[in-house]
């Protein structure tokens, strides 16, 4: 594919690249790389394992370039090899800028970014509407429309690769009349629209601080509620319900200037398209944190907790029992009572367990600090045939490590390790510590003492986020926990 890319670069422009970078592309397994002519000029070249995806992207970048909207130029392609070249937008997300005024402005949503998400709010029913009536359908990829298959096959993500694999209790037949409701109640709003898909901030690039748009590949035929939604509740841009509120009015205003709309049906059915659009990144998170073990994904669960916190006090838009059973659940877990500050200042404290077959976590935050400790010398309540199948997340495993003098003696040695380094690194105002239990499987002894650290700095500093990622969980017996962590 490589070699594709460079023999691509030298018949579209006579010459070698005199450099090539690698450019960061999360939870895709698309991967990109900046190529860079001899006069400095660069170059975006892609490669694609999925032909018909690829097809999508270009074909999409063609009739939306077509009628002036701002996405990237295609310079050449190759379908037969699944690379091509692209116009170089920078490597200023809506995200980076959004998190850079962040910092600058000590924490909170900066008033200045405000005007930047107008901009792209009006940008977006460029796309929907007038896009369109440009684009192929015939070509988008996996589906033509966002219809009953597409949205149970979102659902079902978030089921099998969130709720099971972090042992979220739920029950099946319950939870799949939900999903029919909720499908039902989507599928009443208007879906004759283009549906981008994937409109978040980390697919909106900003040149001269104007907003350019990536990653549409995935769009088909839909509701306008659903893009809107996804920007509006992007879990780590964090944007306050006021500024949510006020920019889907500005949304409603744009929208205007191009079709007629009712404002008051789309607003009956945009809180349908919030929850689906949630359920669905939230399955993606899992896939990438729980199955790839890739923990930054995983940072992102309990920015999307706090906005299912939020749906729960607004009240769901239709009856949804075992769902909302879900829902809080899953609040119950990720989310604390420390108060409505911003939680992205002080400290976090990333808690892991893991195998030591499988080696050490991986450091996701660049800090390259923190504790490892070793469970091992303590007894193996897995070695006894009745724990076998449980983890350390349930209660009678917990019990049987609690009963043992050694688990104490450990317990309060650790404790004041880390008792000590977490009031260290808030006086030197660090941002990230990681604390890391191993034991041979990853199950019972390093799930309970990482379970444990966690509640214990969750009730000793409400001030500090803390996180748990159990490494291995992938692993366990399909049987579920018995008790929540």
């Amino acid at each position: 594919m490589y070699a594709a890319l460079l023999r691509l670069f030298r018949e579209a422009f006579g010459s070698e690249p005199v450099e090539v970078r690698g450019v960061a592309a999360d939870g895709s397994a698309r991967s990109y790389h900046r190529l860079v002519h001899a006069d400095g000029r660069t170059v975006v070249g892609g490669v694609g394992p999925e032909p018909e995806e690829n097809r999508a992207f270009w074909a999409y970048s063609r009739a939306f370039r077509g009628i002036g909207l701002h996405v990237p130029e295609l310079y050449a392609t190759d379908d037969e090899a699944g690379v091509w070249l692209m116009e170089d937008l920078g490597d200023t997300t809506l995200f980076s800028a959004l998190d850079g005024a962040r910092k600058a402005a000590g924490g909170g949503f900066p008033e200045t970014m405000v005007d930047t998400y107008r901009r792209v709010l009006t940008a977006l029913p460029g796309f929907q509407v007038d896009g369109h009536r440009v684009v192929d359908y015939d070509l988008a990829y996996p589906r033509a429309a966002f219809d009953r298959q597409s949205i149970h096959w979102d659902l079902s993500y978030f089921k099998y690769h969130f709720l099971k694999l972090a042992h979220v209790p739920f029950r099946e037949a319950p939870l799949e009349r939900d999903f029919q409701a909720l499908m039902d109640f989507l599928l009443e709003a208007d879906t004759d629209f283009f549906l981008y898909r994937d409109f978040q901030s980390r697919n909106i690039m900003l040149r001269d601080d104007e907003p350019w748009f990536i990653d549409y590949q995935g769009g088909r035929r839909g509701a306008l509620q659903y893009d809107v939604a996804s920007l509006l509740y992007d879990a780590k841009a964090d944007l306050p319900e006021a500024v949510r509120d006020e920019l889907l009015e500005h949304y409603l205003d744009a929208l205007a200037e191009h079709t007629s709309v009712d404002r008051n049906e789309l607003r009956a059915r945009y809180p349908g398209y919030v929850l689906v659009r949630i359920l669905q990144a939230m399955g993606a998170y899992g896939y990438r944190g729980f199955f790839e073990q890739k923990a930054r994904f995983l940072q992102s669960v309990p920015y999307a907790a706090r906005n299912i916190a939020g749906i729960l006090d607004r009240g769901l838009p239709l009856e949804l029992p075992e769902l909302e059973a879900v829902f809080r659940r899953i609040v119950e877990r990720w989310t604390d009572d420390g108060g409505e500050g911003d939680s992205r200042e002080g400290l976090q404290v990333q808690v892991y367990s893991f195998s030591y077959r499988r080696g050490y976590p991986d450091d996701e935050s660049g800090h390259g600090g923190g504790f490892v400790f070793d469970c091992r010398a303590l007894t193996n309540p897995g070695r006894q045939a009745r724990y076998e199948t449980r983890t350390g997340l349930d209660a009678d495993v917990a019990r049987f490590l609690e009963d043992l003098p050694e688990t104490g003696r450990f317990w309060d040695s650790v404790r004041a390790l880390v008792d000590a380094q977490v009031d260290r690194y808030r006086e030197r105002d660090f941002t990230d510590l990681t604390v890391a239990f191993g034991c041979t499987g990853g199950q019972h002894r390093s799930v309970y003492l990482a379970e444990r650290m966690a509640s214990h700095l969750r009730e000793r500093y409400p001030d500090v986020r803390v996180g748990v990622v159990h490494r291995e969980s992938t692993r366990w017996p399909s049987t579920p926990p018995a008790s929540g962590s």
